[in-house]
């Protein structure tokens, strides 16, 4: 076995599963060797239901059974608070890299992290500096006492370093999603080990590789260094058998959560893909919004898109609160928002993937409840905008349920802010809970949104 990085991303919700989270130890372990540098590339504890329960911690289990070298903070990595991130860095085996984070001036937690790394690989000496992206400042509450500094001008700064003390290869840890296209091209690093972004790739950019595993613990990327220059392929964890002792543990986590109670029953199931989620109109999206529209009683429902965390298993049968909660993993309430037609007309157009950095100019962004939305693709307007059945009023108000989320971010729907807030409801997960519990779950595509 040659050198070689392993690398994992974007675990999340895997916690949730203890077979597939075991699976990924598993395949972890079976590629991991003398000149091996297991490494992730961040939101390796959260979000998640057994996050939300645990704050965090349940990826101990995990990372004290594949003993990674390094990791890097995912925006994901602060949603339980400043005090629980510390804790789980203090507790786990591995080494953060955190070249772009500060607080109060200084970087981020000195005494336990570190900007940069040295390893000696098959004989030769390879660096490693980490990033997390700056839009995490603007789109985690929890986060706002940290301030995100330019990665480019970390990696930068840190690759010249690195080979001044003699790497002789520097590969990026990167939470920066489709920013690293930017880092291969702006920064003197040989591999580019992603996250943030849940689509698989092996790719290069002006040279530099670029790899990412996927979301969700379903594959690893291993990068090999051993020839004449670094080349990486994806190895699926399914087939695997478990590492039984994080099985055990991860099964009595889940068993201590006390959120197995059924809510509903679904008969035809509803998938949560990724075109479910960024194709336009789904089943999915509708009961989304429609359950903060029916808990508030407000106009207008709205849910984003990258809110609801998309997986190959639909809702079928048995729903329960633990199902509900996967779907949004996040501890944040459905706020109620007063806009007028004016800004609810843009809050509609700011749903389309070209008024989003990074997004897929072809996705879709906004679920809707209440409303009946014609959007021409072409003059990227809309076209037809009724809310219960009347044309909108530019000049009148609106109330609309959402996220707390999209009242802090100005990466998504920015007509949004905290001065539309006039009401607060229950978390977002107990509310689809007490909808599902009342209405049941049977959602269907209605018509409510037609982009043409």
């Amino acid at each position: 076995m040659g050198p070689r990085l392993v690398h994992y991303a974007d675990v999340e919700g895997a916690y949730d599963d203890a077979d597939r989270i075991a699976r990924l130890a598993a395949t972890v372990t079976s590629l991991s060797g003398p000149d091996t540098v297991v490494a992730g590339t961040g939101d390796n504890t959260a979000p998640g239901v057994l996050s939300l329960v645990t704050e965090g911690r349940q990826a101990l289990d995990f990372f004290e059974a594949v003993r990674p070298d390094f990791d890097v903070f995912g925006n994901h990595d602060f949603d339980h608070g400043l005090d629980a991130t510390r804790d789980i860095v203090e507790r786990s085996p591995q080494t953060w890299l955190s070249a772009n984070i500060e607080r109060d001036g200084r970087r981020y937690l000195p005494d336990v992290t570190a900007p940069w790394a040295l390893r000696e690989l098959g004989g030769q000496t390879v660096g490693f500096v980490g990033v997390t992206t700056p839009s995490t400042g603007s789109g985690n509450p929890a986060a706002e006492p940290l301030t995100f500094t330019d990665p480019f001008a970390a990696v930068r700064d840190a690759a010249a370093t690195l080979r001044d003390r003699g790497a002789e290869l520097v590969v990026a840890l990167s939470h920066l999603g489709r920013e690293d296209d930017e880092l291969a091209r702006r920064c003197a690093v040989d591999v580019i080990l992603g996250g943030h972004v849940h689509d698989r790739r092996v790719d290069r950019v002006d040279g530099t590789l670029i790899v990412r595993p996927g979301s969700g613990g379903k594959a690893v990327a291993v990068v090999d260094l051993g020839g004449d220059r670094p080349d990486a392929t994806l190895r699926p964890t399914a087939e695997i058998e478990p590492t039984a002792t994080v099985r055990t543990r991860i099964e009595a986590r889940l068993a201590e959560t006390g959120l197995d109670q059924t809510v509903a029953h679904v008969s035809d199931p509803i998938h949560r893909e990724r075109m479910d989620t960024y194709g336009g109109e789904s089943r999915i999206g509708n009961f989304v919004a429609d359950a903060y529209r029916w808990a508030t009683d407000a106009d207008v429902g709205l849910q984003n898109g990258g809110g609801i965390r998309s997986d190959d298993a639909p809702l079928s049968g048995a729903v329960t609160v633990a199902d509900l909660v996967s779907l949004v993993p996040f501890d944040e309430r459905v706020v109620v928002a007063e806009l007028t037609g004016r800004e609810l007309r843009q809050l509609c157009a700011e749903g389309s993937g070209t008024t989003i950095a990074a997004s897929d100019p072809e996705w879709w962004h906004a679920h809707l409840s209440g409303v009946e939305l014609v959007w021409d693709r072409d003059t990227e307007t809309v076209e037809r905008l009724h809310v219960g059945g009347d044309p909108v009023d530019a000049e009148a108000t609106y109330t609309v349920a959402t996220s707390e989320y999209l009242l802090h971010t100005t990466h998504e729907f920015p007509v949004l802010t905290e001065g539309h807030r006039t009401a607060v409801d229950d978390v977002q997960y107990e509310v689809l809970a007490a909808y599902a519990r009342t209405e049941g779950i049977d959602p269907t595509v209605s018509g409510r949104v037609v982009r043409r």
